[in-house]
């Protein structure tokens, strides 16, 4: 390809291709895809760490504190009811109050390990409940049962200051447990908005992404290809002389111009094809006159050069019936000598003229039993099959769309070769079988006779060509030659079977449909007139 040649380059656009700017477009939306993502787990993580510690923390350390007061209300009830009564049933919710106060104590201090004001309050509640119980509680447990404790009426204005001392801690402590629930409520609440808000932001930038990726897509990719795909539609139709505009991204230009380059080099080829056709047209002629020219020479074989051939063929017998004896030996060789040349000169007229036909005179395509035209094939050769004491059988036959004549000309010189080619001595026989093998049907004609040399499975179907002597085996070595022409003709192929040693197998195959157009040449009047009255296919 020459300078001049190679596709036009667009200058001043940009060098990226579409492979870069889908690149760019990509790594730009997943950066931005990446830092919302990363924003939108921090929101997440914040609002399940700040629900967490709402339901986890803060709402049970106050529930807790609740219950940590009831239990020191029970206590109290149960050493103001001991005290005055001296009943030790009024020990029991007492003792099962300090259970339970130990209970709630160990249980706040788990809840508010990381929370030191929260700590400190339940030091304080916890100090408050120690001097209540050293001064005023276990002192009147201690008493003996059974009557009022003495200890009860001392220190009521000092019990009843500490317990209030100890309500007093457990309020405080309770306040600031609310209130720390209020504000974590309160951060769950501002960080549910703005989770919320920060969704709506990166779904709003999605849909703008998706926005951006598809006008991209349309200006840089469709467009282009639509105009490319335009271009190319009208070159289809006919207009070569089209020009194809290069846009979009540097690869698409690329593409473009080499379809452009593609185009002008049709646009040469078409005027080099348009050339070579017209040469074609006379070379059509000149093949036509050619055939013309063959038609002509069959009809001079088929008459002026067999007349003067019957007349020698004739004048030679007559020779023969009316002088011979009355000449000495040597004249009466001479005399058979040339009547065999001139019988023999006949017949191989005849079968040129027969293998010349194939494809050009017997082409009627229809419906063709091969079965009924076996048989009427094995009684034109009836005589040459009682002569051998041949056996012949055959499969059942399909029905196939063949020329009728070519068929019974095709079963003859197979079933007469099998049948010459014997080996001496013996009965001939010869088997015929049908098989389907895809898309044709395969035939085989098998015999137990002298077989062929596999050096020779070719050359046999050579015409002329002939393995023996004329006078060893009669005929023309036309008959093969003229198997494989119509077989041929008939859209398959013809072999002999190498793997086949007990005597000779030929293998040819047909197809249902011939696939050859039938519209051959038509011969001369006088021609189609020969070709009829010669119609009766003969043994090679």
């Amino acid at each position: 390809m020459t300078g001049d040649e190679r596709p036009p380059r667009a200058r001043g656009l940009s060098t990226w291709t579409t492979r870069h700017w889908l690149r760019a477009g990509v790594a730009a939306s997943l950066v931005v895809l990446a830092v919302l993502g990363a924003v939108g787990a921090w929101v997440l993580g914040r609002t399940a760490s700040i629900s967490d510690e709402l339901v986890d923390v803060r709402s049970p350390a106050l529930t807790t504190s609740y219950r940590l007061e009831s239990a020191l209300l029970n206590q109290e009830t149960g050493i103001r009811g001991y005290g005055v009564t001296g009943s030790p049933e009024f020990l029991t919710p007492y003792r099962q109050g300090q259970a339970d106060q130990n209970a709630h104590v160990a249980q706040l201090e788990g809840l508010l390990g990381g929370d030191a004001a929260a700590l400190g309050d339940l030091k304080e509640v916890r100090e408050a409940i120690e001097t209540w119980q050293e001064r005023v509680a276990r002192p009147i447990a201690a008493s003996p049962p059974g009557s009022p404790s003495p200890l009860t009426g001392e220190r009521a204005a000092e019990g009843k200051a500490d317990f209030d001392a100890l309500r007093a801690a457990l309020k405080g402590q309770q306040e600031r447990l609310r209130t720390d629930r209020a504000q974590a409520r309160a951060d769950l609440a501002a960080t549910m908005g703005l989770r919320n808000w920060l969704f709506a932001t990166i779904a709003a930038l999605i849909v703008l992404l998706a926005a951006l990726v598809f006008e991209a897509m349309r200006r840089g990719v469709t467009a282009p290809l639509e105009r490319l795909g335009a271009d190319a539609r009208a070159i289809a139709g006919g207009d070569f002389e089209h020009p194809i505009d290069p846009t979009g991204p540097a690869d698409l230009r690329r593409l473009s111009g080499e379809i452009d380059f593609m185009r002008r080099r049709l646009v040469r080829e078409l005027a080099f094809t348009e050339e070579a056709r017209l040469r074609l047209d006379a070379q059509a002629a000149d093949l036509q006159r050619s055939n013309a020219e063959l038609e002509q020479f069959a009809y001079v074989a088929s008459h002026d050069l067999q007349e003067p051939l019957r007349k020698v063929s004739s004048f030679t017998q007559l020779l023969q019936r009316r002088y011979g004896g009355q000449l000495d030996a040597k004249a009466d060789q001479y005399i058979s000598f040339a009547v065999d040349g001139a019988n023999r000169m006949q017949t191989l007229i005849n079968d040129l003229l027969d293998f010349s036909r194939v494809g050009r005179v017997h082409h009627e395509l229809q419906d063709v039993d091969l079965e009924r035209t076996l048989e009427r094939t094995l009684s034109a050769l009836s005589v040459a099959v009682e002569e051998a004491g041949a056996v012949i059988t055959h499969d059942p036959l399909p029905t196939l769309a063949a020329d009728p004549t070519q068929m019974g000309m095709l079963w003859q010189n197979l079933i007469g070769n099998a049948v010459k080619f014997r080996r001496p001595g013996t009965e001939p026989r010869v088997h015929v079988s049908a098989a389907r093998d895809g898309a044709l049907w395969r035939f085989t004609v098998t015999d137990d006779g002298i077989g062929i040399a596999p050096e020779f499975t070719e050359k046999i179907f050579v015409i002329f060509q002939r393995l023996h002597t004329k006078d060893a085996y009669s005929g023309s070595g036309i008959g093969l030659a003229m198997c494989k022409k119509i077989v041929e003709f008939h859209g398959g192929t013809i072999t002999v079977d190498p793997d086949y040693r007990d005597g000779a197998r030929i293998v040819f195959t047909l197809a249902p449909q011939t696939p050859r157009s039938t519209d051959a040449p038509a011969l001369t009047e006088a021609v189609r007139a020969e070709a009829e009255d010669t119609s009766a296919p003969r043994i090679r």
